[in-house]
């Protein structure tokens, strides 16, 4: 995208229809290091990858607890996610302090999705430049929402965000038909495999990705560098399918023999003939 006449301001439209500052914001967080977030019947992951600017400096926090049942990963700028984050962790501080219980995930995505939209009406404010994954447990289940910096929300079974997200979402889409009946311990699996999709070729190690959990009886909170460690060991996530891939192939390549053979055959009798 390049600058130009329509774009000073967020209520500038171009003659084409569009908010060019609308759209920055939503490429910010295509260029952002990629956050997962996928959900079963009673819990919730959310994976990100961090990434630092140069070997002398930290990477930046992309995960963040806003109450014991809620929990969002960001992509794009970070200091706008730490805003929302600390304004979604206020507005749960004021319903439970009002109502003596938990906030409902869907009335503060609504609210945050409110706040985001203000933004892109007036103008001499600009829009958040960051795509927010929140996942949730309340009364009616486990939720996962992504909040774009529009103001539109959606709600999804699995979802991916940031640079490379693409292949993420690939993965995820073949797989997320099983996720609604998986155990912890398996959305944490494809958690790890979705979020080496991203990094292309690069290997996959605690120091380069963060990753959180929420369930049924399980507050939401963020793994130790050492238990997703374990995971990547355990699960090994160099080999997406493992033998069945293989066992496959090698089916399939017996198939092809057989055929093969079937042709050959095929080949002498008309020689006989």
């Amino acid at each position: 995208m390049f600058r130009n006449q329509y774009d000073t301001d967020v209520t500038t439209w171009s003659p084409a229809g569009r908010l060019f500052q609308v759209e920055y914001a939503m490429e910010a967080v295509k260029q952002g290091s990629a956050a997962i977030g996928l959900r079963s019947k009673t819990h919730v992951v959310l994976a990100s990858v961090n990434k630092a600017n140069s070997e002398l400096s930290s990477h930046q926090k992309k995960i963040f607890k806003v109450d014991d049942h809620i929990g969002v990963g960001i992509a794009g700028l970070t200091a706008d996610g730490r805003v929302l984050s600390r304004y979604m962790r206020s507005e749960c501080i004021n319903y439970s302090y009002s109502f003596e219980s938990p906030l409902p995930v869907g009335r503060l995505v609504v609210q945050l999705a409110d706040k985001a939209q203000v933004c892109t009406q007036r103008s001499w404010k600009r829009p958040y430049g960051v795509g927010l994954l929140v996942g949730g447990l309340d009364e009616s289940g486990a939720h996962l929402y992504y909040n774009c910096p529009s103001g539109n929300y959606f709600e999804y079974q699995a979802f991916a965000i940031g640079s490379r997200s693409q292949a993420a979402k690939t993965y995820l889409e073949r797989k997320f038909e099983n996720f609604m009946d998986s155990s912890r311990e398996d959305l944490l699996k494809h958690a790890l495999f979705a979020l080496r999709e991203t990094l292309q070729g690069e290997k996959l190690t605690s120091s380069i990705c963060t990753v959180s959990v929420l369930g049924a009886g399980e507050a939401f909170h963020i793994l130790d560098q050492e238990t997703v460690e374990a995971l990547i060991n355990a699960f090994e996530v160099g080999a997406e399918e493992g033998p069945t891939d293989e066992g496959a192939a090698a089916d399939q390549g017996g198939g092809a023999t057989d055929q093969g053979a079937a042709s050959a055959d095929e080949g002498v009798a008309a020689m006989d003939i």
